[in-house]
Protein backbone atom coordinates (compact mmCIF):
# COMPACT_ATOMS: atom_id res chain seq x y z
CA UNK A 1 0.00 0.00 0.00
CA UNK A 2 1.53 3.33 -1.02
CA UNK A 3 0.93 7.35 -0.58
CA UNK A 4 2.87 9.48 -2.99
CA UNK A 5 2.71 13.08 -2.44
CA UNK A 6 4.46 16.32 -4.04
CA UNK A 7 4.28 19.93 -3.97
CA UNK A 8 5.01 22.16 -6.65
CA UNK A 9 5.47 26.10 -7.02
CA UNK A 10 4.84 28.77 -9.21
CA UNK A 11 5.17 32.82 -9.25
CA UNK A 12 4.75 32.93 -12.51
CA UNK A 13 2.24 35.99 -13.18
CA UNK A 14 0.02 34.20 -15.85
CA UNK A 15 -2.58 31.73 -13.97
CA UNK A 16 -2.69 29.28 -16.87
CA UNK A 17 0.98 28.94 -16.60
CA UNK A 18 0.99 29.21 -12.77
CA UNK A 19 -1.16 26.08 -12.42
CA UNK A 20 0.48 24.32 -14.98
CA UNK A 21 4.03 24.87 -13.80
CA UNK A 22 3.23 24.09 -10.36
CA UNK A 23 1.26 20.74 -10.79
CA UNK A 24 4.23 19.86 -13.13
CA UNK A 25 6.42 20.52 -10.46
CA UNK A 26 4.22 18.57 -7.67
CA UNK A 27 3.84 15.69 -9.50
CA UNK A 28 7.28 15.51 -10.43
CA UNK A 29 8.22 15.52 -6.67
CA UNK A 30 5.40 12.24 -6.03
CA UNK A 31 6.67 10.55 -9.30
CA UNK A 32 3.00 10.12 -10.79
CA UNK A 33 1.20 11.38 -13.70
CA UNK A 34 -2.26 11.62 -12.33
CA UNK A 35 -3.35 12.43 -8.34
CA UNK A 36 -6.66 11.80 -6.18
CA UNK A 37 -6.78 15.05 -4.19
CA UNK A 38 -5.37 18.33 -4.44
CA UNK A 39 -4.80 21.14 -2.15
CA UNK A 40 -3.55 24.49 -2.94
CA UNK A 41 -2.44 28.26 -1.28
CA UNK A 42 -2.12 31.08 -3.09
CA UNK A 43 -1.75 35.24 -3.28
CA UNK A 44 -4.30 37.21 -4.41
CA UNK A 45 -2.40 38.62 -7.19
CA UNK A 46 -3.74 36.08 -9.36
CA UNK A 47 -7.17 36.31 -10.79
CA UNK A 48 -8.70 33.54 -8.23
CA UNK A 49 -11.24 31.88 -10.74
CA UNK A 50 -8.68 31.18 -13.57
CA UNK A 51 -6.17 30.16 -11.27
CA UNK A 52 -8.24 27.30 -9.36
CA UNK A 53 -9.81 26.64 -12.99
CA UNK A 54 -6.01 25.94 -14.43
CA UNK A 55 -4.81 23.78 -11.50
CA UNK A 56 -7.98 22.06 -11.28
CA UNK A 57 -6.77 21.38 -15.45
CA UNK A 58 -3.51 20.22 -14.93
CA UNK A 59 -4.37 18.44 -12.21
CA UNK A 60 -6.87 15.59 -14.00
CA UNK A 61 -9.86 17.53 -12.33
CA UNK A 62 -9.24 15.63 -9.30
CA UNK A 63 -10.98 16.93 -5.85
CA UNK A 64 -9.74 20.04 -4.55
CA UNK A 65 -9.82 22.41 -1.20
CA UNK A 66 -7.58 25.77 -0.43
CA UNK A 67 -7.73 29.07 0.19
CA UNK A 68 -6.14 32.72 -0.75
CA UNK A 69 -3.03 33.09 1.30
CA UNK A 70 -0.54 35.96 2.40
CA UNK A 71 2.44 34.15 1.32
CA UNK A 72 3.00 30.22 0.76
CA UNK A 73 5.27 28.19 2.55
CA UNK A 74 7.88 25.55 1.30
CA UNK A 75 10.95 23.68 1.96
CA UNK A 76 13.66 26.72 2.31
CA UNK A 77 10.82 28.91 1.19
CA UNK A 78 8.66 31.77 1.90
CA UNK A 79 7.40 33.65 -0.68
CA UNK A 80 4.97 36.38 -0.04
CA UNK A 81 4.79 38.07 -3.48
CA UNK A 82 1.35 39.42 -5.24
CA UNK A 83 2.11 36.11 -7.29
CA UNK A 84 2.70 33.37 -5.51
CA UNK A 85 1.60 29.71 -5.91
CA UNK A 86 1.89 26.26 -3.88
CA UNK A 87 0.33 22.76 -4.60
CA UNK A 88 0.32 19.68 -3.31
CA UNK A 89 -0.80 16.42 -5.11
CA UNK A 90 -1.89 13.24 -3.34
CA UNK A 91 -2.30 9.71 -4.47
CA UNK A 92 -2.87 6.79 -2.37
CA UNK A 93 -4.71 3.58 -2.47
CA UNK A 94 -4.63 3.51 1.45
CA UNK A 95 -5.57 7.17 2.67
CA UNK A 96 -8.47 8.99 1.12
CA UNK A 97 -10.28 12.50 1.38
CA UNK A 98 -13.35 13.49 2.28
CA UNK A 99 -14.15 17.20 1.00
CA UNK A 100 -16.77 20.07 1.48
CA UNK A 101 -17.65 23.57 1.30
CA UNK A 102 -20.52 26.25 2.92
CA UNK A 103 -20.73 29.50 2.94
CA UNK A 104 -22.72 32.05 5.40
CA UNK A 105 -20.03 32.05 8.47
CA UNK A 106 -20.35 35.62 8.72
CA UNK A 107 -23.98 35.73 9.47
CA UNK A 108 -23.92 32.28 11.58
CA UNK A 109 -21.22 30.63 12.13
CA UNK A 110 -22.89 28.18 14.21
CA UNK A 111 -25.26 26.99 11.01
CA UNK A 112 -22.13 26.93 8.55
CA UNK A 113 -20.62 24.25 11.01
CA UNK A 114 -23.74 22.12 10.94
CA UNK A 115 -23.66 22.05 7.34
CA UNK A 116 -20.09 21.73 6.69
CA UNK A 117 -20.48 18.71 9.02
CA UNK A 118 -23.55 17.54 7.21
CA UNK A 119 -22.36 18.00 3.68
CA UNK A 120 -19.43 15.82 4.89
CA UNK A 121 -21.47 13.14 6.06
CA UNK A 122 -20.81 10.65 8.70
CA UNK A 123 -17.01 10.94 9.90
CA UNK A 124 -15.36 7.71 9.30
CA UNK A 125 -14.12 5.46 12.11
CA UNK A 126 -10.80 5.93 10.67
CA UNK A 127 -10.98 9.65 10.35
CA UNK A 128 -7.04 11.09 11.24
CA UNK A 129 -7.79 14.55 11.09
CA UNK A 130 -9.88 17.25 9.12
CA UNK A 131 -8.27 19.87 7.24
CA UNK A 132 -10.23 23.60 6.96
CA UNK A 133 -9.51 26.80 5.37
CA UNK A 134 -12.18 29.44 6.82
CA UNK A 135 -12.54 33.35 5.37
CA UNK A 136 -10.03 35.42 7.32
CA UNK A 137 -12.43 38.48 7.89
CA UNK A 138 -15.29 36.66 8.84
CA UNK A 139 -14.96 34.14 11.20
CA UNK A 140 -16.07 32.70 14.70
CA UNK A 141 -14.04 29.71 14.95
CA UNK A 142 -15.71 28.73 18.35
CA UNK A 143 -19.43 28.84 17.08
CA UNK A 144 -18.38 27.22 13.77
CA UNK A 145 -16.45 24.57 15.77
CA UNK A 146 -19.55 23.48 17.83
CA UNK A 147 -22.05 23.63 15.53
CA UNK A 148 -19.19 20.98 13.45
CA UNK A 149 -19.42 19.32 16.18
CA UNK A 150 -22.43 19.51 17.61
CA UNK A 151 -23.55 17.78 13.82
CA UNK A 152 -20.71 15.31 13.16
CA UNK A 153 -20.52 13.80 16.56
CA UNK A 154 -17.56 11.49 15.60
CA UNK A 155 -16.70 8.45 17.69
CA UNK A 156 -13.89 9.79 18.63
CA UNK A 157 -11.71 13.26 18.67
CA UNK A 158 -11.15 14.46 15.66
CA UNK A 159 -8.06 17.48 15.37
CA UNK A 160 -8.81 19.88 13.02
CA UNK A 161 -5.87 21.61 11.40
CA UNK A 162 -5.91 24.60 8.94
CA UNK A 163 -5.93 28.53 9.19
CA UNK A 164 -7.92 31.33 8.11
CA UNK A 165 -7.69 32.46 3.85
CA UNK A 166 -5.89 36.10 3.78
CA UNK A 167 -5.16 38.94 1.20
CA UNK A 168 -1.81 40.27 1.34
CA UNK A 169 -3.02 42.58 4.25
CA UNK A 170 -5.75 44.17 2.22
CA UNK A 171 -7.98 42.96 4.94
CA UNK A 172 -10.87 43.81 2.70
CA UNK A 173 -11.92 39.92 1.39
CA UNK A 174 -10.27 36.41 0.81
CA UNK A 175 -10.78 33.73 -0.91
CA UNK A 176 -11.89 29.67 -0.27
CA UNK A 177 -11.43 27.23 -3.14
CA UNK A 178 -13.24 23.80 -3.45
CA UNK A 179 -12.76 21.82 -6.62
CA UNK A 180 -14.35 24.93 -9.26
CA UNK A 181 -15.54 27.19 -6.84
CA UNK A 182 -13.88 30.23 -5.67
CA UNK A 183 -15.79 32.04 -2.89
CA UNK A 184 -15.48 34.29 0.18
CA UNK A 185 -17.41 34.12 3.42
CA UNK A 186 -16.96 30.31 4.28
CA UNK A 187 -15.26 27.01 4.20
CA UNK A 188 -13.42 24.54 2.52
CA UNK A 189 -12.46 21.50 4.20
CA UNK A 190 -11.61 17.94 3.94
CA UNK A 191 -11.24 14.71 6.47
CA UNK A 192 -8.24 12.73 5.79
CA UNK A 193 -9.36 9.00 6.22
CA UNK A 194 -7.08 5.71 6.26
CA UNK A 195 -4.21 4.32 8.95
CA UNK A 196 -2.33 7.54 9.36
CA UNK A 197 -1.06 9.40 12.34
CA UNK A 198 -0.57 13.04 12.42
CA UNK A 199 2.11 14.63 14.49
CA UNK A 200 1.45 17.98 15.42
CA UNK A 201 2.20 20.75 17.49
CA UNK A 202 1.93 24.41 18.06
CA UNK A 203 4.05 27.63 18.97
CA UNK A 204 3.47 31.54 19.04
CA UNK A 205 5.81 33.97 20.41
CA UNK A 206 4.28 37.08 21.56
CA UNK A 207 5.17 39.36 24.72
CA UNK A 208 2.68 41.16 26.74
CA UNK A 209 3.12 45.11 27.21
CA UNK A 210 1.74 47.55 29.77
CA UNK A 211 -0.68 46.88 32.59
CA UNK A 212 -3.41 44.23 32.86
CA UNK A 213 -6.81 45.96 31.47
CA UNK A 214 -10.25 44.87 31.51
CA UNK A 215 -13.05 43.95 28.85
CA UNK A 216 -15.92 45.89 30.17
CA UNK A 217 -18.47 45.43 27.20
CA UNK A 218 -18.96 42.61 24.26
CA UNK A 219 -20.83 40.59 22.95
CA UNK A 220 -19.87 37.48 21.31
CA UNK A 221 -16.49 37.72 19.54
CA UNK A 222 -17.11 41.88 19.87
CA UNK A 223 -14.92 44.25 21.97
CA UNK A 224 -16.90 47.52 22.50
CA UNK A 225 -15.32 48.61 25.68
CA UNK A 226 -12.18 48.34 27.64
CA UNK A 227 -11.47 49.94 30.90
CA UNK A 228 -14.68 51.63 30.25
CA UNK A 229 -13.37 53.23 27.10
CA UNK A 230 -14.62 52.12 23.40
CA UNK A 231 -11.67 49.55 22.62
CA UNK A 232 -10.43 51.35 19.09
CA UNK A 233 -9.37 53.79 21.64
CA UNK A 234 -7.35 51.78 23.74
CA UNK A 235 -5.45 50.61 20.48
CA UNK A 236 -4.89 54.45 19.53
CA UNK A 237 -3.36 55.34 22.93
CA UNK A 238 -0.82 52.14 22.04
CA UNK A 239 0.29 52.65 18.68
CA UNK A 240 0.19 56.71 18.88
CA UNK A 241 -2.20 57.04 15.94
CA UNK A 242 -5.41 58.66 14.83
CA UNK A 243 -5.21 57.95 11.20
CA UNK A 244 -7.52 55.25 10.01
CA UNK A 245 -5.26 54.00 7.10
CA UNK A 246 -2.12 54.25 9.58
CA UNK A 247 -3.89 52.81 12.39
CA UNK A 248 -5.16 49.52 9.94
CA UNK A 249 -1.27 49.24 9.16
CA UNK A 250 -0.25 49.47 12.86
CA UNK A 251 -2.90 47.27 14.26
CA UNK A 252 -1.05 44.23 12.72
CA UNK A 253 1.83 45.08 15.32
CA UNK A 254 -0.64 44.66 18.11
CA UNK A 255 -3.15 42.14 19.30
CA UNK A 256 -5.01 41.13 22.53
CA UNK A 257 -3.83 38.34 24.83
CA UNK A 258 -6.14 36.33 27.32
CA UNK A 259 -4.84 34.15 30.24
CA UNK A 260 -4.55 30.49 29.00
CA UNK A 261 -6.96 28.33 30.60
CA UNK A 262 -5.36 25.77 33.72
CA UNK A 263 -6.84 22.83 31.57
CA UNK A 264 -4.36 24.13 28.53
CA UNK A 265 -1.50 25.27 30.75
CA UNK A 266 0.73 22.70 30.94
CA UNK A 267 0.38 22.48 26.99
CA UNK A 268 0.99 25.62 25.66
CA UNK A 269 2.55 29.24 26.33
CA UNK A 270 1.03 31.74 28.96
CA UNK A 271 -0.72 33.85 27.16
CA UNK A 272 -3.78 33.06 24.33
CA UNK A 273 -3.09 35.31 21.51
CA UNK A 274 -5.92 37.13 19.49
CA UNK A 275 -5.87 39.12 15.92
CA UNK A 276 -8.56 41.73 15.45
CA UNK A 277 -9.33 41.15 11.51
CA UNK A 278 -11.93 43.98 11.93
CA UNK A 279 -12.52 47.07 13.10
CA UNK A 280 -16.16 49.34 13.36
CA UNK A 281 -15.24 53.34 13.71
CA UNK A 282 -18.71 54.02 14.30
CA UNK A 283 -19.24 52.64 17.79
CA UNK A 284 -15.25 52.00 18.20
CA UNK A 285 -15.17 48.30 18.72
CA UNK A 286 -12.95 45.61 17.18
CA UNK A 287 -13.76 42.02 16.14
CA UNK A 288 -11.99 38.93 17.38
CA UNK A 289 -11.95 35.67 15.30
CA UNK A 290 -13.72 33.81 18.46
CA UNK A 291 -16.03 34.03 21.04
CA UNK A 292 -15.18 35.60 24.81
CA UNK A 293 -16.82 33.74 27.33
CA UNK A 294 -18.79 36.45 28.96
CA UNK A 295 -20.22 39.91 28.55
CA UNK A 296 -17.72 41.99 30.77
CA UNK A 297 -15.18 41.31 33.17
CA UNK A 298 -12.55 39.77 31.12
CA UNK A 299 -8.69 40.48 31.88
CA UNK A 300 -6.63 41.14 28.69
CA UNK A 301 -3.88 42.39 27.84
CA UNK A 302 -1.91 44.28 24.62
CA UNK A 303 0.78 42.42 23.08
CA UNK A 304 3.40 42.60 20.70
CA UNK A 305 5.82 40.03 18.95
CA UNK A 306 8.95 39.16 20.40
CA UNK A 307 11.30 37.72 17.41
CA UNK A 308 13.62 35.77 20.07
CA UNK A 309 10.59 34.33 21.48
CA UNK A 310 9.29 32.96 18.10
CA UNK A 311 13.01 31.52 17.47
CA UNK A 312 12.82 30.05 20.86
CA UNK A 313 9.47 28.60 19.77
CA UNK A 314 10.12 27.51 16.64
CA UNK A 315 13.11 25.79 17.87
CA UNK A 316 11.15 23.82 20.74
CA UNK A 317 8.31 22.72 18.29
CA UNK A 318 10.91 21.33 15.89
CA UNK A 319 12.27 19.41 18.65
CA UNK A 320 8.98 18.00 19.80
CA UNK A 321 8.21 17.36 16.17
CA UNK A 322 11.07 14.74 15.54
CA UNK A 323 10.21 13.48 19.03
CA UNK A 324 7.13 12.54 18.12
CA UNK A 325 8.07 11.43 14.44
CA UNK A 326 10.73 8.76 16.16
CA UNK A 327 12.87 8.41 13.08
CA UNK A 328 9.83 7.78 10.67
CA UNK A 329 9.63 9.69 7.70
CA UNK A 330 5.75 11.83 6.93
CA UNK A 331 4.55 11.63 3.81
CA UNK A 332 3.52 15.11 3.86
CA UNK A 333 4.31 18.41 6.52
CA UNK A 334 1.06 20.51 6.85
CA UNK A 335 2.15 24.48 7.84
CA UNK A 336 -0.16 26.62 8.78
CA UNK A 337 2.26 30.23 10.25
CA UNK A 338 0.34 33.87 10.89
CA UNK A 339 0.82 36.15 8.66
CA UNK A 340 1.99 38.51 11.09
CA UNK A 341 5.27 36.32 11.35
CA UNK A 342 6.23 37.24 7.79
CA UNK A 343 7.79 40.43 6.20
CA UNK A 344 5.06 42.66 7.56
CA UNK A 345 6.88 42.33 11.48
CA UNK A 346 10.64 41.21 10.27
CA UNK A 347 13.39 40.98 7.33
CA UNK A 348 13.71 38.67 5.35
CA UNK A 349 16.49 37.31 6.77
CA UNK A 350 14.77 37.03 9.93
CA UNK A 351 11.58 35.60 8.57
CA UNK A 352 13.97 33.22 6.73
CA UNK A 353 15.28 31.94 9.80
CA UNK A 354 12.35 31.20 11.52
CA UNK A 355 11.11 29.17 8.30
CA UNK A 356 14.77 27.58 8.74
CA UNK A 357 14.39 26.70 12.46
CA UNK A 358 11.22 25.46 11.76
CA UNK A 359 12.41 22.77 9.39
CA UNK A 360 15.70 21.40 10.68
CA UNK A 361 16.08 18.19 10.71
CA UNK A 362 13.10 17.25 8.16
CA UNK A 363 14.55 15.90 4.96
CA UNK A 364 14.17 17.72 1.85
CA UNK A 365 12.75 14.92 0.13
CA UNK A 366 9.73 15.34 2.31
CA UNK A 367 6.74 17.31 1.23
CA UNK A 368 5.95 20.90 2.91
CA UNK A 369 2.74 22.59 2.15
CA UNK A 370 2.30 25.70 4.35
CA UNK A 371 0.66 29.27 3.89
CA UNK A 372 0.55 32.13 5.79
CA UNK A 373 -2.77 33.23 7.51
CA UNK A 374 -4.98 35.87 9.45
CA UNK A 375 -5.46 32.63 11.66
CA UNK A 376 -4.32 29.13 12.69
CA UNK A 377 -6.51 26.29 13.81
CA UNK A 378 -4.85 23.27 16.19
CA UNK A 379 -5.43 20.80 18.51
CA UNK A 380 -4.63 21.65 22.69
CA UNK A 381 -5.04 17.91 24.47
CA UNK A 382 -8.64 16.85 23.48
CA UNK A 383 -10.07 20.45 21.55
CA UNK A 384 -9.48 22.40 18.91
CA UNK A 385 -8.83 25.85 18.80
CA UNK A 386 -8.23 28.97 16.98
CA UNK A 387 -4.72 30.68 17.00
CA UNK A 388 -2.83 33.94 16.00
CA UNK A 389 0.89 34.59 15.81
CA UNK A 390 1.05 31.24 15.83
CA UNK A 391 2.81 28.41 13.66
CA UNK A 392 0.93 24.75 13.54
CA UNK A 393 2.58 22.09 11.85
CA UNK A 394 1.47 18.71 11.15
CA UNK A 395 2.91 16.09 9.71
CA UNK A 396 1.03 13.05 7.93
CA UNK A 397 2.18 9.63 9.37
CA UNK A 398 1.58 6.60 7.35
Amino acid sequence: MTTRTGVGTSIHRNPSEAGREAVQAAMAQAGIDRCDFMMMFATVGYPQEKLVAAVREAGGRAPLIGCSAEGIIVHEQAIEESHALAVMVWQSDELRFIHAMTQGLRDDPYAAGCDTAAKLGAIPADAAALFLFTDGIHVNFDRFRNGFEDTARPERFLPIFGGAAADNWQLTRTYQYCDDQVFSDGVAGAVLCGPAEIVSGISHGCVPIGRERMITRCEGNKVYEIDGKPALEIFKEYLGTDDEENLDQARVHLCFSFRTPDAMADDYEGYIVRFTPAKDESDGSVLLPTELDATSGIPVWMTRRDFQKMYSGAETLNLEIKRQLAGRRPCLVAHFDCAGRGRMMFREEEKNRLISRLQMGIDHDVPWLGFYTYGEIGPIRQSNFFHNYSAVVACIVT
